[in-house]
């Protein structure tokens, strides 16, 4: 009797069975021997730490799932459970991989789709700033924003992975029409001469933006071959409103996604020169007033308040 039939009548175990542990045991250890040996001749080359944690993940990782491949293959007979086990092997590794897969995904999607490329300035969620780089698993944006109060960098370099784009949307600031409207808001008080201080915004913000306005209607023009994307008007204006404390004056205009603060603080310094020069202009802020109407309530109110002074009875 030989050790196989032994086993086979004192352990209730099958020679078929003992064939395949066999060969498992064998697998296990030509795997572990080339993981072994193959990180040996590869650190002989590779001194870099972050090279060799690289290839060490790496190597590791392809060992294992050919001892998977293998092993599955050698317990599983017949051809059909073959193609099941490997379906199953392909559903948990498409779900224990789903980010790397949207990742790879969503890198396709921006080299074919271009929802944004290098140079431009986008919004991911809550992260915006200017394309440095785009790679297999990610892209990169050089930050603005965040705790500068302003679009201007913050030093900071932030990786998003590609699959960001099927789950946020984008925000492209230099895409097509390559210009964007900003706002300024100034408030001057009631006794100010509003519509005086109206007409020196509008001087002072034609100065700067009129050129700006002429390039952006050649651009809105190429735009629109490719977008619907229609202004009637792009020159600057100020719209006038009545607020809480005073008469808002909020200048609208066109300009450049990367000089948006270099033309607000160039606009707010004449503003600030300008109106310094007028006695009939103050600006607005948030204060408490308390309001005789008898005393400086309209004339007719004056009088009515000074018969009831002279005459109580009444």
């Amino acid at each position: 009797m030989n050790i196989s039939e032994w086993i086979a009548e004192n352990w209730m175990i099958s020679q078929a069975i003992q064939l395949k542990i066999a060969y498992s045991l064998l697998v296990i250890l030509g795997l572990w021997l080339f993981r072994f040996f193959g990180l040996k001749l590869i650190f002989r080359g590779v001194k870099n730490p972050k090279d060799r944690y690289y290839w060490r993940n790496g190597i590791k990782n392809l060992t294992n799932l050919l001892l998977v491949i293998i092993i599955g293959s050698i317990w599983i007979d017949r051809v059909g459970s073959l193609a099941t086990f490997f379906g199953l092997v392909g559903a948990g590794l498409a779900i224990a991989l789903q980010e790397p897969i949207a990742n790879i995904a969503g890198w396709v999607f921006i080299l074919l789709r271009r929802p944004f490329e290098i140079g431009d300035r986008v919004q991911i969620g809550e992260f915006a700033g200017d394309v440095i780089d785009i790679r297999f698993y990610q892209f990169t944006i050089n930050e603005i924003r965040n705790w500068v109060d302003a679009d201007q960098s913050t030093g900071r370099i932030i990786h998003i992975p590609n699959g960001k784009v099927f789950r946020e949307p984008q925000a492209n600031f230099t895409q097509g029409f390559n210009h964007i409207w900003n706002e300024i808001e100034v408030r001057v008080t009631f006794e100010s001469n509003w519509k005086k201080a109206k007409t020196i915004l509008e001087d002072v913000v034609h100065t700067h933006v009129d050129q700006l306005s002429r390039t952006a209607a050649k651009r809105l023009m190429e735009a629109s071959k490719q977008y619907l994307i229609f202004y009637t008007n792009l020159t600057p204006i100020v719209y006038t409103r009545v607020i809480e404390n005073g008469v808002s004056l909020t200048i609208r205009y066109l300009c450049n996604p990367r000089k948006r603060r270099t033309t607000e603080h160039k606009i707010w310094e004449e503003v600030l020169t300008a109106f310094a020069e007028q006695e009939d202009i103050d600006f607005a802020y948030p204060t408490q007033r308390i309001y005789y109407n008898a005393q400086e309530g309209k004339a007719q109110t004056r009088r009515n308040s000074d018969t009831l002074k002279q005459n109580p009875e009444l």
